[in-house]
């Protein structure tokens, strides 16, 4: 005798959502939507600054100038003519060029200072950015030391120098869009540091190696 499994009773009819829960039901879907874009934009947005740093230091677009890691093993006969710019935004500093400009070979390097005054009672943090004019000698135009890209903090009425290490690539000669120029000029522009997600605002390069000139106390001291 064969048993039979008793068969579940049919399910009923599914309830119909009225229309003003369909319509809330779809404005859900959409706000996950929205929220999901926005976010993914955000991540986006904050990935973009350092890859686009990066991109522009590899390749010296935009007039970026290049970090280098030895400098060129060819010197040419040829010279141009490096001028230096230094430019200060929304902060309290004094910031100068120890030289207007210098006249390097191409392929040799160049030694040149900044010096970055902080006449204000407390220590501030700033930025550095720079570029190059002509934006063509951006790729050319290397840094073997520098002061940019990071966090410099500057005690109350201190004076620090801040040396740059550069040199002129060879093929800066050899490119149709910049052999025919004669002049480079290296700007810098200091900002106030931005804070990271921890409230800090980093710490000194180590990257670079400064000179106090004017220390706290006014008292004269070796260089670093």
């Amino acid at each position: 005798m064969s048993t039979r499994t008793p068969k579940a009773p049919p399910k009923g009819p599914k309830t119909a959502l009225t229309p003003q829960q369909a319509m809330a039901r779809r404005n859900g879907r959409v706000a996950l939507i929205c929220a999901a874009a926005f976010f993914g934009m955000v991540g986006a947005a904050y990935a973009a600054v350092p890859l686009y740093k990066l991109f522009c230091q590899v390749t010296g677009f935009d007039g970026t100038v290049r970090k280098a890691e030895a400098k060129p093993t060819r010197i040419l006969d040829r010279k141009v003519t490096i001028r230096f710019d230094a430019n200060i935004r929304e902060l309290p500093w004094k910031f100068q060029t120890l030289q207007a400009s210098q006249d390097v070979r191409i392929g040799d390097t160049g030694l040149a200072f900044f010096k970055v005054t902080n006449p204000t009672d407390k220590p501030i943090t700033g930025r550095a950015l720079y570029n190059v004019v002509p934006e063509s000698a951006g790729p050319y135009f290397q840094k073997l030391e520098c002061f940019c890209f990071t966090s410099q903090t500057i005690q109350p009425h201190q004076t620090v120098e801040f040396p740059v290490v550069y040199f002129v690539d060879p093929q800066f000669a050899d490119d149709p869009e910049t052999k025919g120029k004669s002049e480079i000029t290296l700007s810098y522009t200091f900002f106030p540091a931005v804070e990271d997600g921890k409230g800090k605002t980093g710490q000194v390069a180590a990257a670079t190696t400064p000179r106090i000139v004017e220390p706290l106390g006014g008292k004269p001291s070796r260089g670093l």
